[in-house]
């Protein structure tokens, strides 16, 4: 136990070292927001992302999954994960799904398949050129590069959506992302602010200017925690708010004892009752901007 809590104290140490050389080397970079990333590396300074028996829950209905080629971003082709309700003969609504800032891991092909057995053609993207994070200081490192390229991570989104509506024939497209996904699912609908037609965030960065805001025509779901540090509860409400004033449809769920990452099953900080709310206003969500646009 005392060699536990000795480890525990030196990783630390080890982690806000790194992170604090990490902030000064970037500070001029100015697509960085300053802290988000370093906060959510304090909030998931101790965790490694180590799936559970939770995140093998079967899909409602069987599912077909491959590898799938879907863009070529700086020259180099893009891999990601497709997921689709087996033997599906008409065409589908579909999602972008976004990893969190470990990476395309298996909790992400997991929750993927898992939304494709309601009903979707899901790809679930790589915005890490196939790489990922096994701890803290990986992930920071890793998001820091898509931070300081954001149009590469821009090009990869678009052309995602492109993929769904060209080479899979989707119907209609939403995105969610949890975390860092989050906040590129939030980076999705700027992107395609006319194109995408419903749009999930988990507890991702955030946006409460409203110019900014103004361009966007999809149905907006989020759901964070009361207790998250990288996401506080006031950034949420003003995010809401900036929405609200602009007349946009839009639904904030925050939920009390539960912080960054409570969806996670693979993680530490899973709180099942608000995941699982979670996901049953997601689906429905869902159900509601995508099924209906069939």
């Amino acid at each position: 136990m005392r060699l536990r809590s000795l480890l525990t104290a030196l990783f630390s140490l080890t982690l806000f070292a790194t992170l604090l050389f990490q902030a000064c080397s970037a500070s001029d970079s100015t697509s960085r927001e300053p802290g988000l990333s370093d906060r959510m590396a304090v909030e998931h300074q101790d965790e490694t992302p180590v799936a559970t028996d939770i995140t093998a829950i079967a899909p409602a209905i069987p599912v077909t999954t491959e590898t799938v080629t879907y863009a070529t971003v700086d020259g180099e082709p893009v891999t990601g994960y497709l997921a689709k309700p087996e033997g599906a003969e008409s065409r589908l609504p579909a999602i972008i799904a976004i990893h969190e800032w470990w990476g395309l891991n298996d909790n992400i092909r997991a929750v993927s398949a898992r939304l494709a057995g309601e009903g979707y053609t899901v790809l679930a993207v790589d915005l890490y050129n196939n790489r990922v994070a096994e701890n803290a200081v990986a992930a920071r490192k890793l998001v820091g590069e898509v931070e300081d390229n954001p149009e590469s991570a821009e090009a990869n989104l678009k052309q995602a959506y492109d993929y769904l509506v060209n080479e899979q024939a989707a119907i209609a497209v939403g995105s969610v992302g949890w975390c860092f996904g989050g906040g590129w699912s939030l980076q999705t609908g700027l992107l395609l602010p006319e194109q995408l037609d419903a749009l999930a965030i988990y507890y991702g960065r955030l946006v409460s200017e409203p110019e900014q805001l103004a361009p966007l025509q999809m149905p907006i779901a989020g759901f964070f925690g009361a207790n998250d540090r990288s996401i506080p509860v006031d950034q949420v409400r003003a995010f809401e708010s900036a929405l609200q004033s602009l007349d946009k449809a839009v639904e904030i769920y925050i939920y009390e004892n539960a912080g960054h990452a409570f969806a996670n099953p693979s993680g530490e900080r899973y709180v099942p009752e608000a995941a699982a709310d979670a996901w049953a206003k997601t689906t429905e969500f869902f159900a509601q901007t995508l099924k209906a646009a069939a």
